[in-house]
């Protein structure tokens, strides 16, 4: 409904400008961790695809060394040497997802939605995975039914990568902004958890 779809930007903006206030200084404490392990920015941006494949540069925490964080891309594995000590925890608490907040803010991503895909991922999933495209019919989010239900790290195969495109499918067909709000609650207990991510 048209009351939905206001009310779900009033959430992506309100909602992302005040989580950014409010998580400032847990923000401002990762920042200095990673300064101090390792050289180098703390943020970096990866190019991948948004709202109907428009290009948008997200931003994330730094959490591998700084020549593995550049533009050639190699998705992280379970116990990936490249990975700082750091790093690795922020991935496993997706708290290296936070600066996408100011995503966000942008009006380039949502904060539910379908998790956008580094663009060498996106373009080999596309031929290979039937309907992919389909999910950037909508704006690309922070966390997702997918996430929600376990489907967070690598996305090293067709089956892993369909389970995902199953959800997206499943979120884009059911939505509403009560069920946003639901993937919200949904998510902060997964974060506690830390399934899944490396």
């Amino acid at each position: 409904s048209e009351w939905d779809h206001i009310a779900k930007a009033v959430l992506d903006y309100a909602g992302g400008a005040i989580l950014l206030v409010l998580l400032s200084p847990l923000m401002a404490l990762i920042a200095l961790a990673i300064k101090l392990e390792s050289p180098g920015p703390v943020l970096y941006r990866q190019l991948r695809h948004g709202y109907n494949q428009r290009v948008i540069s997200i931003l994330k925490f730094r959490t591998m060394t700084v020549t593995e964080d550049a533009s050639s891309f190699r998705q992280a594995s379970r116990n990936d040497a490249r990975v700082t000590r750091v790093g690795r925890a922020l991935r496993r608490a997706s708290l290296d997802e936070l600066p996408q907040l100011i995503n966000v803010i942008r009006g380039e991503m949502s904060l539910v939605g379908p998790r956008p895909h580094p663009l060498k991922l996106n373009s080999e999933f596309e031929k290979r995975v039937q309907k992919y495209a389909n999910r950037h019919k909508v704006m690309p989010g922070i966390t997702g039914l997918a996430q929600i239900n376990g489907c967070r790290g690598g996305t090293e195969t067709d089956e892993k990568m369909k389970e995902r495109i199953s959800h997206d499918l499943d979120y884009i067909k059911n939505w509403s902004i009560l069920l946003d709000i639901q993937i919200l609650m949904l998510t902060i207990f997964s974060v506690i958890r830390s399934d899944n991510a490396y």
